[in-house]
């Protein structure tokens, strides 16, 4: 586990841990009316058989925005022409850590014509328009995710602001 700095105890609720621990990347393909998204459906024991999107832990020293990059390649072999900060973090409890999850969600923009090459924590992926890929997310936080994702990024224009610079790092 992580050193906790003294000003993440701070932060920390009486009782139980307040961990931001890993990212997860929401892919699109397409704009407006065409975009469709990335689905991927688990093999590894947790979270087995459910569709789901790319995610995964940071690593140490790693920034957010670094490690979205690399479980993205790592999962689909997949790089983005765009990358934003979805302006959210997901929040859930973990009941296998008995804490209060943190997690900063992505958005990846990928050439229509991008080939996934999955990994072994995944056996299947489908490229969904948003309606149909909605229904199949498990749990309640994911579907609000995918809300704001339509909302924002697939019927609006995000912000520049939003928008990560990612030429010229060593995550290519």
């Amino acid at each position: 586990m992580f050193d906790v700095s003294p000003r993440q105890r701070e932060c920390a609720m009486p009782g139980m841990a307040l961990q931001c621990t890993m990212v997860s990347v929401i892919v699109i393909r397409g704009h407006g009316a065409e975009a469709e998204v990335l689905l991927l459906r688990r093999a590894q024991a947790h979270l087995h058989g459910l569709w789901t999107y790319v995610a995964g832990h940071i690593e140490p020293g790693e920034k957010a925005w670094q490690a979205a990059l690399r479980e993205l390649h790592e999962e689909t072999g997949l790089r983005p022409h765009a990358l934003y900060s979805a302006d959210r973090c997901e929040t859930y409890y973990d009941v296998r850590e008995e804490c209060v999850a943190v997690v900063p969600a992505f958005v990846a923009f990928v050439d229509a014509a991008a080939a996934v090459r999955r990994d072994g924590e995944n056996d299947a992926h489908r490229w969904l328009p948003l309606d149909a890929a909605i229904p199949r997310l498990a749990f309640g936080g994911q579907r609000d995710l995918f809300g704001q994702v339509r909302r924002e990024f697939i019927d609006g224009t995000p912000p520049e602001a939003l928008r990560i610079p990612t030429t010229g790092t060593a995550t290519e």
